[in-house]
């Protein structure tokens, strides 16, 4: 079938658009938030097809997933048919809420057109959806090329705009963990985060939006990977560095606690302990080792991308099929 998706979520999308089916990706001459267009920087199929707002108004879609509340207009205005109404809607919500928790209302709240589909049961719960029909697709990732080695001694952390969002990422936290390895901090706009931590360049080294396929390698020769996520969703970096075989050491909060089992390496909200395994990793590689294929195992085993994309042939077969 032909769907619609705005190109928001790089990782989620990688995922989606490796199914079997068409994916019409706006693109617009700026390429901005609603026309990035394929990606640039992840490997996507054949499938995932680039098109302007005008080639729109002429194309067959059967079903749009949107992800941003504003493109429920937009569908509208360059498909020229309503979303829910003349063809089938899909709301993907990526997100944790924000604002006034547990008592947050979704955007797309009682509705009775579209269905909203969560990525984790964490956010589906939290989120208040009203009369909405919602499901759950947990994420599927594309399993990295490189496995865990962790040969050098030093923790990395991968996080999007750590000083902006500060205690929602846990960036406040990482001066305790500098003190015990050098942290390796990838994403984007990590830039000059030592001086903001007040840390020297030598405990604490940015990897600003370094391409995926290099940051996952250099993610793989890293001791452990840190999860100090206050209120995120579940990040797919943290799933991608559990199936290369990565230890990990996470805050036990929102989705993770599912995702990452005790044997893995460390699950607390006990700051403590989480710094007594870092430690414990950092001084034993092959405690780091046990841990690393636990991690493996869970996530290979949850998350894989067959399973991903099976459950959404399933949800996109079920509501094209509902709508004729």
């Amino acid at each position: 079938m032909n769907i619609l998706l705005w190109h928001v979520h790089g990782s989620w999308t990688t995922s989606f658009v490796h199914g079997k089916h068409h994916y019409l990706v706006p693109v617009t001459p700026d390429r901005g938030p609603y026309g990035l267009g394929r990606a640039r920087t992840y490997p996507w199929p054949d499938g995932a097809v680039e098109v302007t707002p005008q080639e729109l108004g002429r194309t067959d879609v059967d079903v749009v997933l949107l992800q941003r509340p504003e493109e429920f207009d937009l569908a509208a205005e360059w498909l020229g048919r309503r979303p829910g109404r003349d063809l089938p809607a899909i709301y993907v919500e990526h997100n944790t809420p924000k604002g006034d928790v547990p008592d947050t209302r979704h955007p797309m709240a009682d509705r009775d057109d579209l269905l909203i589909a969560h990525v984790t049961h964490f956010n589906e719960l939290f989120w208040d959806n009203g009369g909405t029909r919602t499901t759950v697709i947990e994420h599927g990732v594309v399993a990295p090329a490189v496995d865990w080695t962790g040969e050098l001694d030093r923790l990395a952390v991968v996080i999007n705009e750590p000083v902006r969002r500060w205690r929602v990422t846990g960036t406040d936290l990482l001066p305790r963990f500098a003190q015990i390895a050098p942290l390796d901090v990838y994403g984007m706009g990590v830039a000059g985060l030592a001086d903001r931590l007040g840390l020297p360049a030598d405990r604490v080294t940015s990897h600003d939006d370094v391409p995926q396929h290099a940051m996952h390698a250099e993610l793989a020769r890293r001791r452990a990977y840190l999860h100090l996520c206050r209120w995120t969703s579940l990040g797919l970096s943290l799933i991608e560095a559990m199936t290369m075989g990565m230890p990990v050491i996470a805050l036990a909060t929102t989705e993770a606690v599912a995702a990452v089992p005790p044997s893995a390496g460390a699950l607390s909200t006990r700051v403590d302990d989480l710094l007594d395994t870092a430690r414990r990793f950092v001084e034993e590689p092959a405690a780091a080792r046990r841990a690393g294929a636990e991690a493996r195992t869970a996530a290979r085993n949850r998350y894989g991308l067959d399973r991903f994309l099976a459950d959404w042939d399933r949800l996109l077969e079920e509501e094209v099929c509902a709508s004729r």
